[in-house]
């Protein structure tokens, strides 16, 4: 089990990762969901040994391993930018690991031969690095990390260089590629959808701080907090302010109500839906998805659709959400949800 208890991480008097603890068991697999600069890589660096916390401890099977220097750890890194050897053929990069361990000859090649089968390598064992595309390259690295069953597998947005389509068959099969191992498997992303399929257990984090933690879809379906929330929505969060009233037994106060983009639609929906009259800006069309800017009041929101939809910009149109798509958070941003607070 990896273990982070109160980390910090400051650099230059500025915070980079604030306060955070984390239970990671073995055999899991776990998302660090956020945006760019939230502290995801901080906080894998700080797992693997490559940076010291400025306090907290790191323990690892109950062992503090704070101070012990990446090399003296059995981790594995794959990050965004590829790194391989570029003079190795693909077979000897994915056998390094384990002629680093003096691995027999016969378990070596079993073990290359599985992972390049697992990852689609197998005609390309004697080519180079720089014979692949770039995203053979990506698998190459990913080979090298699963042949080499570290104990901490910490995966850096590996994917975000690739094409779409390559894109979407690894996010599918890369929790199979672990399942079987007994590693702590951290996965780092910016992307909702990404942490959605790929499931097991989500940190969401926020300028250095880890705002919820918890299985994935539990999360995502019930945040704690506006933060948590909006980490967990793209397109953006749509909110409109409302009274506290109904939606607590407290005073009525001020509360923001949210709700995601898919959950807004066209029409006046059923009796008991949310309806609003609004101002169309502008519509995206991805091909299979349409993306609507609407106004209402002062605010800013997205409608996504599947299919082509087109609104003429400046149209007046009625929306609705339908009450089980909507969260209420109070006047300092945390849920209304009795269920949400108990999960946190």
């Amino acid at each position: 089990m990896l273990e982070l208890r109160d980390v910090s991480r400051r650099v230059g008097g500025v915070t980079h990762i604030a306060d955070v603890s984390l239970r990671l068991e073995r055999g899991s697999l776990n998302v660090l969901l956020g945006p760019t600069l939230s502290g995801k890589t901080s906080l894998m660096r700080m797992m693997a040994g490559l940076d010291r916390p400025s306090s907290g401890a790191v323990l690892f099977d109950g062992k503090d391993v704070t101070a012990v220097p990446v090399a003296k750890r059995n981790v594995a890194m794959v990050y965004q930018q590829f790194i391989n050897y570029p003079a190795w053929t693909v077979r000897e990069n994915i056998a390094s690991p384990l002629r680093v361990r003096r691995t027999s000859e016969a378990e070596l090649e079993r073990e290359v031969m599985r992972a390049a089968e697992l990852l689609r390598l197998t005609p390309y064992l004697e080519r180079t690095p720089l014979e692949l595309s770039g995203g053979q390259q990506q698998r190459v690295a990913l080979a090298r990390a699963i042949v080499k069953k570290a104990e901490l597998i910490l995966l850096d947005e590996p994917l975000a260089n690739l094409d779409y389509k390559l894109r979407e068959e690894l996010r599918q099969e890369l929790p199979k590629l672990f399942a079987d191992s007994n590693s702590v498997v951290v996965y780092a992303t910016t992307e909702p959808a990404e942490a959605l399929l790929l499931g097991g257990a989500t940190a969401t984090l926020h300028q250095g701080r880890v705002t919820q933690i918890g299985p994935t879809l539990s999360i995502y379906r019930r945040p704690r907090d506006i933060l948590t929330a909006k980490t967990f929505s793209d397109p953006p969060l749509n909110t409109v302010t409302a009274s506290e009233a109904g939606w607590s037994a407290s005073p009525a106060r001020t509360a923001t109500i949210a709700f995601r983009a898919h959950h807004l639609r066209p029409g006046m929906g059923s009796p008991r839906a949310l309806a609003f009259k609004v101002k169309v800006i502008s519509t995206e069309i991805t091909g299979s998805e349409s993306f609507v800017h609407l106004t209402f009041s002062d605010q800013r929101w997205v409608m996504l659709t599947h299919g082509v939809h087109i609104y003429p910009a400046g149209a007046d149109l009625d929306v609705h959400v339908e009450p089980e798509h909507l969260m209420a958070f109070d006047a300092v941003g945390l849920s209304l949800d009795p269920a949400a607070r108990e999960a946190a």
